[in-house]
């Protein structure tokens, strides 16, 4: 069933693929209105952060509709200047996974859910890493995918590669079109590739000083084949800098492996999850 948005008191109302009615609302955080939404009634909070430019409902549809929620609840979000935490647009700096590391702590502290887990993709997979770093004491596990501590100068090439939006697959591109409009996805993303290839050269770093900081337990998973992430370069790296992290591999998964996969992936992070630490 395709989604169903309606407006009601403010509050922007989506029904899902299971007719459950899911509510969007905004939270002042800096001068960003931050939209998110806010599932579930489980004992376990998670933060879901997304990717580069991503939203809600463009990067995490499948867990949003395939996770427990008599175990979970579940707040994912738009980072500030994504999605509808927009406007102001985003100034794409250095800080800009800090920044979304500290937006998210604030976000959960706001809504009175003092320890929880923190999962992310790619770029929020990045900011996710940070997040735990800085925030030990209100982070219980963390689950990253797809994520990187640091980029080689292939992998900034291959993303400057990716500026024209219409080299992108159908899935992933056609979303967010519909999130930002043509025009301006197109020229956003420019803007995101141009500005963070700029901030990160020349040391290509993005958060591996963080990395030593991290206490909670930790798993890695990465698709073999991602063409954006190299994963012999950054699965073993993270597993080697994070204590008490484990890693799973998905031998034919690329970059999306949370969509690909999302049955088998739903299950095993639930999994791990709820084991006892």
């Amino acid at each position: 069933m395709p989604f169903l948005p309606r407006k009601t008191n403010n509050k922007l109302c989506t029904l899902d693929r299971n007719c459950r009615r899911t509510w969007e609302e905004k939270i002042k955080i800096g001068k960003h209105d931050i939209n998110f939404i806010k599932v579930g009634h489980g004992p376990h909070g998670c933060i879901f952060t997304p990717g580069g430019l991503g939203t809600i409902w463009t990067n995490y549809k499948q867990q949003i509709e395939g996770f427990d929620r008599s175990k979970f609840t579940l707040v994912v979000w738009d980072p500030p200047g994504f999605g509808k935490s927009y406007p102001p647009e985003r100034e794409f700096t250095t800080d800009s996974y800090e920044n979304d590391a500290d937006t998210g702590y604030k976000l959960m502290t706001m809504l009175d859910i003092s320890r929880f887990s923190v999962l992310g993709w790619s770029a929020g997979g990045s900011a996710s890493l940070v997040l735990a770093a800085k925030y030990p004491g209100a982070v219980r596990k963390l689950v990253v995918w797809g994520a990187n501590a640091y980029m080689l100068p292939s992998e900034i090439a291959g993303f400057k590669s990716l500026k024209n939006v219409n080299a992108w697959a159908k899935h992933l591109r056609d979303p967010m079109m519909e999130v930002y409009g043509e025009e301006r996805f197109a020229h956003y993303w420019r803007r995101w590739v141009d500005g963070m290839s700029a901030a990160l050269e020349p040391t290509l770093d993005i958060c591996s000083e963080h990395l030593k900081d991290i206490a909670c337990p930790t798993l890695v998973l990465h698709g073999e084949k991602d063409p954006l992430v190299t994963y012999a370069a950054h699965a073993p790296y993270l597993i080697e800098n994070i204590k008490n992290s484990v890693l799973h591999v998905y031998p034919e998964g690329r970059h999306d492996i949370h969509i690909r996969y999302a049955a088998d992936f739903n299950r095993r992070v639930q999994d791990f999850l709820m084991q006892p630490t």
